[in-house]
């Protein structure tokens, strides 16, 4: 659903269809670069189109993720404010498991806070109180994000037509209530093969994910996809996302939260 005005002449449906076919037939060339005159508004409604589109084909929404929670990223793309994305249940990946090469096109991983909905928040009282007490509990999470534009070349409008560059995601294990738990300065480390390749706390978050949460509450309100009680959110990188290859094994640990691992399958040799 779109937020705004949309561009005259530009192809919605014709978008969509490019950034579906992606996903089976490899990575296309950015939208920003084929139809320039495309608009953030334009993005927006191309990522609905898609999202109508899977749920027609029985795909089921569990939550959303917010992207470009970091001043930096932000400001590198030329805006300001984040993103959003749809999370679909077959995205989800358990703790440990093994994702399959050719799964994805050209994933990265990033480390986050995820929070699961204990009830539907309400947009119109968004108090740290009322935020707070909206949240069932925490995990950490890797995000897999991937990108079905080429070299992941993307501005603005390729990022969000494309659902926000979302692939999959990975929850930990063991749910931590809010009581007692200072996000702002939870700190992360993300290792790639025991490396650490990523540092971060919440604060890259807008200050506080429960401040990135609270955007995405109102924002997916606003759109007419208000967030309810179950849904998982994705609360934005904790630190800079980092490249993986076949092979490799993840893991996150967020200080608080504790630990959430996957490993990416082996590339079949010729």
């Amino acid at each position: 659903m779109s937020t705004g005005q949309l561009t005259p002449g530009f192809d919605i449906g014709q978008a969509a269809a490019r950034l579906r076919e992606a996903y089976r037939g490899g990575p296309i060339a950015p939208l920003s670069g084929t139809s320039p005159e495309a608009t953030l508004d334009d993005a927006y409604a191309v990522q609905a189109a898609n999202t109508e589109h899977w749920l027609g084909e029985g795909r089921v929404l569990v939550g959303a993720k917010i992207g470009l929670t970091a001043k930096t990223v932000q400001k590198q793309l030329g805006v300001d404010q984040p993103d959003f994305g749809a999370l679909f249940a077959d995205m989800a990946v358990d703790d440990g498991d093994v994702v399959a090469t050719g799964r994805l096109l050209q994933p990265k991983v990033e480390a986050e806070i995820a929070f699961v909905l204990a009830r539907d928040p309400d947009p119109s009282r968004l108090t740290t109180a009322e935020l707070i007490n909206c949240v069932d509990y925490a995990l950490p999470a890797i995000e897999i994000v991937d990108s079905r534009i080429a070299d992941w070349k993307i501005g603005i409008v390729d990022t969000v037509a494309d659902n926000a560059s979302a692939g999959l995601f990975v929850l930990g294990t063991t749910p931590t209530p809010l009581t007692g738990l200072d996000m702002r300065l939870a700190g992360m480390v993300l290792e790639v093969d025991g490396d650490p390749v990523s540092f971060g706390a919440g604060a890259a978050c807008l200050g506080n994910p429960l401040h990135a949460l609270g955007w995405l509450v109102r924002k997916m309100a606003q759109v007419g996809r208000p967030l309810r009680a179950g849904d998982v959110v994705l609360a934005g990188a904790l630190g800079p996302m980092a490249a993986v290859s076949p092979g490799q094994r993840v893991e996150v640990r967020i200080e608080g939260l504790g630990s959430v691992r996957v490993r990416f399958g082996e590339r079949a040799s010729a």
